[in-house]
């Protein structure tokens, strides 16, 4: 008999209360409640944490000696439950080689291609080339100066890790005497041990000859036996420069490492270099038979490898340099008055150094130290800032600022002098490949007309435009079918979440953790599995409504191909178009972890739940009385807006109000905002060195005072960071443990009740509470620290106590009990209450930052900041506050923003949820669509102004909130409200419904208990 539920009970994991419930299988299920209600808990805790250990246990105990012991869930039983995949809102790490591409596996598919069907021409000159034959690489060096003495080597070992060993002896047995390893000639019985964690190169030496007549058939059989021996390519070393030579200095390390006597007479010219030729029977150009040439394979187009990646920029794309705005950040400043930043900001003594230097510099070149910099003659300012070979008057010898800086930042041994100097410095486009990350032959084959680089550079839907409209021929079709069949697939699972917009080589570490989750899900849908457990935290953040039914869409066909999909979350649509709902509450923390409701949308309305109060219309997030009138003149400008999709736009925002950056995803919300606005007022007013984007100019900012910009970072990225040490409470904490009669008796001192220093932590897992276990190829996880069972500290720590309390039972506190406990204590109880203002009293004060989501720690970081003092003139920016966040948590998060603005500040807020945006008193809308079609001002004004724009996708959905330029609330709403005339009655009616399904519900299943174990 098959499985129809996922069955659990007594699931008592962190606030649950024995929790009991029937999930049925192969259904779209929504878990919401308010934050911190026990969603998560239940969710990924418990299901996807039991899931996760039954796959380890089912492997060999030889396997499993290398994974660790996983602990069970605190859970009395689960039964039906299939295999469990978690897809969670998490940033995509930082590494600089992860991209969009890479991490879909498109980009491997990509390589495939190109290596296939792809069309190689020559680096050099463009034209199409084609593979030499061993008759015509002879010709080529027969051509070359008489006398000319060659080395050919057959390069065996191309860029890989190991010892290599076995190859060298081999080669002695055959009789080979000589091999160049790594750019270093050996006798191979000479050949020094290799690191077999490095990669290497090793060509051995097939033969030593030197141009003269008669040699043309001993140079065919060497050329012969070093194509043979290599696959296909060798190289020559000669002493003599042909117009095609490449020269290739030996490296000074492989000098020292060469003996005295390796060296030979004849195999090096007199200034120790040889001339270097490659060729291939591969590919080659008649007119460049020596460029860079490959076959053309998969890791030909791969700019991890050495074999395929620019050898400049070892296949980042881009290298470090120093930026000119940031050198010189106020361009009407004069020499005297600090014109150039870094000169002007450094200590004391330097400053005084370099402004000597500078009035010598300028006095010997006739430089007006009081003119602004702007003002200066073009002339001028590149003497000063490259030196005097690019001044044409040349009569004083000055180093230059940039070069000075770059000498200083490569021989300090300091790394607080080369942070301070990496201020000033941005990344650019690298100069060998101009961003493209691979060699320049890599780069110079191309298929339908384009070469890998520049499909890599489209966004996700011109991409799939480019892959369905590919033409090629019938061979070419029968070699590449299959996988261009799995590039367009993939794609097109892409579009569908959401992302169309994306540019595939956009860096993982760039994208939000709404975006990486939904790349992640592409991948899944892609991968065609069936019978499993999916589990998603909030899938819907950081997209507009618009794209929302698209995600809707790929959820759905993740079930009806017959997986159960579990998914977290707040959003409207995706409750209402759930199969089953499971509503946790009633309220947060302590007071949640309950079933409140189980079962389908149209029953849930009917109940009492504080979410059915919501999604019912009985209860709604109300639209301010008046909205401020913000005066558009006095506003903070930003003019001629350019980078990534933005059409030179100009934006003004207006003070003194709540404003909304709205639109489509991809629509250059986040571009204007953190790449523009946020970095253009923190270098203006809180004396940053921001490297910003492409505008310009700016106004208005004079009006401010600072700018905080408070995004969804992690507060911290170990265990030991917590809400408790980021808002600074920590340490009056400590003090107060310090001043009790034991820890006075013992001489304890504040770091005594500190967990990041040796003395009263735990040392078995250094203070942590837990240890890290890696899980190979399973992500890593953390497991309670069996010593001191994750309370981080030792026992004799633990034994000194105020208000009864233990230093480890307070930070295990939730902010709503330790309100009452540290109520005497000011400082103290005014941050826990910011916390409990901004919605996060379920939260624990030594909560790890690990397992906080991105919308919580962004709400202790605006908690953080509203517990400072406040000047009345601050511009506080914020990306999507409300992610994770219920709908009665976004009407308290709403309270917090509308008495920031009662101060006199201004806040901007970058979102999608419609409760925030009809509640703004500006609106910026950005579009119409995303990427390309994205990048200009739709609509701008009121909230009514943006309902009445026909164009503004945004304005569409606020249209369920207003009569178009009227400011009233729509007919849907107001027709919810009329229908509720006594919602008193009508909430107690749904009560006494609701007991009457559930004494049913148990007697059609003995034993079974909705809701806690106690109820």
């Amino acid at each position: 008999m098959a499985l129809t539920h996922i069955t659990i009970r007594g699931a008592r994991e962190h606030n649950l209360k024995g929790v009991n419930l029937d999930i049925p299988r192969d259904k779209l299920v929504v878990f919401t409640g308010l934050s911190g209600s026990g969603k998560s808990s239940l969710a990924f805790d418990t299901i996807y944490a039991e899931g996760q250990r039954r796959y380890v246990e089912s492997l060999s105990a030889y396997a499993r000696q290398f994974l660790g012991q996983m602990e069970k869930p605190n859970v009395e039983l689960i039964e039906g439950l299939p295999p469990t995949i978690a897809i969670e809102q998490r940033q995509a790490g930082h590494n600089p080689r992860s991209t969009v591409a890479t991490t879909t596996e498109i980009y491997d598919h990509l390589r495939l291609l190109f290596a296939r069907v792809g069309r190689a021409h020559c680096p050099e000159c463009g034209k199409p080339v084609r593979a030499q034959s061993a008759q015509s690489m002879v010709e080529t060096m027969l051509s070359w100066p008489t006398d000319t003495k060659l080395m050919v080597l057959a390069p065996v070992i191309r860029g890989k890790k190991g010892e290599h060993r076995e190859l060298i002896a081999r080669y002695m047995r055959d009789g080979f005497v000589r091999a160049r390893v790594d750019d270093v000639l050996y006798e191979l019985p000479q050949v020094p041990e290799l690191d077999k964690q490095k990669k290497h190169t090793i060509e051995i030496v097939v033969d030593r000859v030197v141009l003269r007549e008669g040699i043309q058939s001993r140079l065919t059989d060497s050329v012969e036996t070093a194509l043979r021996e290599s696959g296909g390519v060798l190289t020559v070393l000669h002493d003599k420069s042909p117009e095609s030579g490449v020269r290739s200095a030996e490296s000074k390390k492989g000098e020292e490492r060469r003996d005295a006597g390796e060296k030979e007479k004849g195999q090096k010219t007199a200034d120790g270099e040889w001339f270097i030729t490659n060729f291939s029977q591969f590919a080659s150009c008649p007119d460049h038979p020596s460029a860079d040439m490959a076959e053309l394979e998969p890791r030909t187009f791969s700019f991890n490898s050495p074999y395929g990646a620019c050898p400049k920029c070892h296949g980042l794309g881009t290298e470090m340099d120093f930026d000119l705005k940031l050198v010189v950040q106020d361009q009407s400043l004069s020499l005297n008055n600090g014109a150039i930043t870094p000169w002007a900001k450094a200590f004391g003594p330097f400053r005084k150094w370099y402004r000597r230097r500078l009035a010598k510099a300028c006095s010997a070149l006739d430089i007006d130290m009081n003119v602004p910099w702007r003002d200066l003659p073009e002339a001028d300012r590149n003497v000063l800032l490259h030196g005097t070979t690019a001044h044409p008057r040349g009569r004083a010898k000055f180093e230059g600022v940039l070069p000075g800086m770059m000498s200083h930042f490569q021989n300090t041994e300091s790394d607080a002098m080369k942070a301070r100097i990496m201020h000033y410095m941005s990344e650019h486009d690298c100069q060998g490949c101009h961003g493209g990350r691979l060699r320049p032959f890599s780069m110079a084959v191309t298929v339908g007309g384009k070469r890998i680089h520049e499909v890599s550079t489209l966004t996700i839907s011109a991409a799939r435009a480019w892959i369905e409209a590919l033409k090629l021929n019938k061979e070419e079709t029968r070699i590449a079918e299959a996988v261009v069949r799995e590039i367009k697939s993939r794609l097109g699972f892409m579009e569908d979440v959401g992302i169309g917009y994306l540019t595939l080589d956009r860096k993982a570490g760039t994208l939000s953790g709404g975006e990486a989750q939904r790349i992640k899900l592409a991948t899944q849908v892609g991968s065609g599995l069936v019978g499993v457990c999916y589990v998603l935290d909030e899938p819907s953040i950081g997209l507009h409504q618009r794209d929302n039914d698209m995600l809707l869409k790929t959820l759905r066909h993740l079930r009806d191909i017959g997986n159960t999909v579990i998914v977290v979350e707040h959003d409207e649509d995706t409750i209402h178009a759930a199969d089953f709902i499971v509503d946790i509450g009633p309220r947060a923390g302590d007071a949640g972890g309950e079933i409140v409701y189980a079962g389908d949308v149209e029953t849930l309305k009917k109940s009492d739940s504080l979410t059915a109060e919501y999604i019912s219309a009985r209860r709604i997030i109300p639209i301010p009385e008046k909205r401020r009138d913000l005066d558009i003149d006095r506003a903070v400008t930003i003019k001629g807006a350019k980078q990534n999709n933005l059409k030179k736009i100009d934006v003004a925002f207006p003070l003194g109000g709540l404003i909304c950056v709205t639109g489509v995803s991809g629509s250059g919300k986040s571009t204007l905002v953190s790449d523009i606005l946020a970095p253009a007022l923190a270098n203006r007013l809180n004396n940053a060195a921001l490297k910003a984007g492409d505008f310009a100019e700016i106004t208005g900012w004079d009006q401010l005072d600072k700018v905080i910009e408070i995004d969804q970072s992690p507060i911290g990225r170990t265990p030991r960071s917590n809400p408790a040490t980021y808002t600074d409470i920590f340490g009056p904490i400590r003090d107060l443990f310090v001043q009790t009669r034991e820890a006075k008796l013992r001489g304890y001192q504040p770091g005594r009740f500190s967990f990041n220093v040796p003395g009263g932590r735990c040392e078995a897992c250094e203070g942590q509470g837990v240890k890290l276990i890696e899980m190979h190829f399973l992500p890593d996880v953390h497991v309670i620290c069996e010593e001191c069972k994750g309370t981080r500290y030792n026992k004799e720590t633990l034994e000194v106590r105020w208000n009864d309390k233990t230093i480890a039972e307070v930070l295990d506190m939730r902010v709503a009990q330790a309100l009452g406990f540290f109520e005497n204590h000011t400082k103290i109880h005014r941050t826990l209450q910011t916390l409990a203002d901004v919605g996060l009293d379920y939260i624990k004060l030594g909560q790890p930052s690990t397992t906080l989501s991105g919308g919580e720690a962004q709400r202790i970081k605006l908690a953080s900041e509203l517990g400072r003092p406040d000047t009345g003139h601050t511009f506080y920016i914020l990306d999507e506050p409300t992610t994770g966040l219920h709908f009665h948590d976004v009407e308290k998060l709403l309270e917090v923003l509308y008495r920031l603005v009662e101060k006199g500040n201004t806040v901007l807020v970058i979102e999608h949820n419609l409760d925030v945006i009809k509640c703004a008193d500006w609106i910026i809308d950005l579009g119409p669509g995303g990427g390309e079609a994205g990048g200009r001002i739709v609509a701008s004004g009121s909230p009514e102004v943006v309902a009445a724009t026909k164009d503004s996708f945004t304005g569409q959905y606020l249209q369920r909130y207003f009569k178009p330029g009227k400011g009233k609330r729509s007919t849907r709403a107001a027709a919810k409200a009329e229908h509720a005339p006594d919602n008193k009655a009508t909430r107690a009616k749904a009560r006494a419904k609701r007991a009457a399904a559930m004494e049913e519900k148990k007697k059609r299943t003995p034993g079974l208990k909705i809701g806690s174990g106690g109820r």
